[in-house]
């Protein structure tokens, strides 16, 4: 057995064929396994010795035995099949992976465990779906929604909305601020009416129609905010009107922690009055969810569901 020829060239049925003879411990028994008939699994075996240019089974021998060389072709050909096996397992079950993009509105500086925890889980999940995050403010996400029939958001919301579905997610906890320079800064606690005349900085989504967002309610149901001295669409500019003495306003308590310990911004504690605005998550009610957007509802729907009190 002279003849060789190039690795590129052997026949992989053959190779195949040799682990599972190697595997049984002979030709019959490999037979039966691959449903072929005997000569045909001896032929195979022939073939593939004068292609490698070696003996690999030794002939004439009551005990199947596999030469050095055949127990070296094994070895290998035993590993490329347990790759192949491996490639098999990877490509099955696969249909369902997703592709493209989710776009999430949120509102300014939200901090969620909720949402962080959704966002993990969705991307272990659909890794191949990348995720776009845009900052908008409540108005503004359930007008695009809306409109545009697309997308998923997490905004505030009085009450949930006509036009868009929208999940309860969780209630965030907000306060009346106050920068350094107030005549008020450490007072433990004020009244409502003491506020209702001073200059107040508030979002502009606030004072522009359809009285959507929640700062709205919570200013009116306060009677504060009468006197508009500064506004903004953006939290963080809000809060540096606040710790600027431009106005007084409303706040996350979460988004000022970082300033209420180093003493630029005070909580004003109002008698009787406990300020706090619903989170939602909002999409299209008309059915038209995009895969990402269905998998990433989904996602929050069953965190929700095993954690009903995460925030």
């Amino acid at each position: 057995m002279n003849l060789r020829t190039e690795p590129s060239d052997v026949n992989w049925n053959l190779l195949r064929t040799f682990c599972v003879i190697a595997e049984e411990g002979g030709i019959t028994a490999a037979a039966r396994r691959l449903r072929m008939s005997q000569p045909s699994v001896s032929l195979a075996l022939q073939r593939l010795e004068e292609q490698l240019g070696c003996q690999l089974v030794f002939r004439g021998s009551r005990h199947f035995a596999l030469t050095r060389r055949g127990e070296g072709v094994y070895q290998e050909c035993a590993d490329i099949l347990r790759s192949v096996n491996r490639i098999a397992e990877l490509s099955q079950d696969r249909n369902d992976e997703a592709f493209g993009t989710l776009t999430l509105s949120v509102i300014s500086r939200l901090r969620s465990g909720l949402l962080d925890e959704a966002l993990r889980l969705f991307h272990q999940r659909n890794p191949s779906i990348s995720i776009r995050i845009e900052v908008r403010n409540s108005l503004e996400t359930v007008r695009h929604i809306a409109e545009e029939k697309q997308g998923v958001g997490i905004c505030l919301l009085a009450k949930p909305l006509p036009g868009v579905a929208c999940r309860l997610l969780m209630r965030e906890e907000f306060g009346v601020f106050c920068g350094a320079e107030h005549p008020l800064f450490g007072r433990s606690e004020v009244e409502a009416r003491e506020l209702a005349r001073e200059p107040f900085a508030a979002f502009s989504c606030a004072t522009e129609g359809m009285g959507l967002e929640p700062m709205a309610l919570l200013r009116d149901g306060l009677g504060i905010g009468r006197r508009i001295s500064a506004s903004s669409h953006d939290l963080g500019e809000i809060r540096r009107l606040i710790i600027a003495g431009i106005g007084i306003g409303i706040l996350p308590v979460d988004s000022v922690a970082q300033e209420l310990g180093t003493g630029q911004i005070w909580r004003l504690h109002i008698a009787d009055h406990v300020l706090g605005a619903d989170v939602f998550m909002v999409f299209t009610d008309s059915g038209q969810l995009s895969v990402a957007e269905q998998r990433f509802v989904d996602t929050v729907e069953e965190i929700k569901a095993i954690y009903p009190d995460m925030t």
